[in-house]
């Protein structure tokens, strides 16, 4: 177990960690929005053909808050004896669930999709072994919930990047990185520096197992990405991150004027979670 920690990094000013909101609606009418909001700010793709023609997963990461430990131990059953197994079954593999210290409860629900996001609710209510198993938890009364509040994103993932990597299962330890930018054109400009200058190969080059990619394209504080990656335990991360800082690759990259984080980033926020024993990833 390790506590949760919360720096400055380069322009960012030191925050506490910041919930994620996705407003309830119908899933069916959202994705034709979503689909739009996703590319509605055009540039010059200078990826390779492969790249541009990869399908891109969906991810919806969520944050539980408790009032107690008993909401923690309800919710906590319901996702490993009902939900994951459910995922499973309409097609979402790969679905981790990540503990703070004494905090929140991470959930990462991988969809192929826009279309399997949008019907996910539908094969829920007609999988007869997803409403037994999680009865104690969908049936929970209003004096007694299971939660204080689910917040949530939706996040589609870098084009570079178009699929979630699980690592190896060993110890380790994730890092949640949320970037925020002051305008949507400096948010679509870090997502270039990402995947186009290529900051995500310098990553898997130095050992910092990159997890996920993505651009919120609903949820708080817009406009933001959020990535994770996945560490043996602190001691790696510090080396890996010292070694990313003094990469070459990474030193001409970030000595580019148009890619200073004064002009392309407002807040930093990093989480550090550990997966629970039924997490996926």
């Amino acid at each position: 177990m390790f506590n949760k920690l919360r720096h400055n990094c380069g322009s960012a000013q030191k925050i506490p960690s910041t919930p994620l909101t996705f407003d309830h609606m119908n899933r069916r009418n959202f994705v034709r929005s979503a689909a739009l909001i996703s590319g509605s700010l055009p540039f010059k793709n200078t990826l390779t053909t492969d790249e541009s023609s990869r399908k891109r997963q969906w991810y919806e990461l969520r944050a539980y808050t408790f009032a107690n430990d008993a909401q923690r131990q309800l919710t906590e059953t319901y996702l490993e004896q009902a939900y994951l197994p459910a995922l499973n079954r309409a097609g979402s593999s790969s679905v981790g669930v990540f503990k703070e210290k004494e905090g929140r409860l991470f959930l990462l629900i991988p969809f192929h999709s826009i279309e399997a996001f949008a019907t996910l609710q539908e094969k829920l209510a007609s999988d007869a072994a997803y409403i037994q198993a999680g009865e104690p938890y969908l049936k929970a009364l209003p004096t007694s919930p299971a939660y204080d509040r689910i917040e949530s994103s939706l996040l589609q993932a870098f084009l570079h990047m178009p699929l979630l990597q699980v690592p190896e299962k060993k110890e380790r330890l994730f890092e949640l990185r949320c970037y925020e930018s002051p305008t949507e054109s400096a948010g679509q400009k870090k997502i270039r520096m990402f995947n186009e200058a290529g900051e995500i190969d310098i990553f898997k080059k130095i050992g910092a197992r990159p997890v996920f990619f993505g651009e919120t394209v609903i949820g708080e504080r817009r406009p933001n990405l959020t990535y994770m990656l996945c560490f043996d335990n602190m001691e790696a991360h510090d080396a890996r991150w010292k070694a990313f800082g003094s990469d070459p690759e990474w030193k001409k990259i970030s000595g580019m004027p148009e890619y200073a984080d004064a002009l392309l980033i407002s807040k930093i926020t990093r989480t550090f979670l550990e997966p629970t024993a039924y997490s996926q990833i």
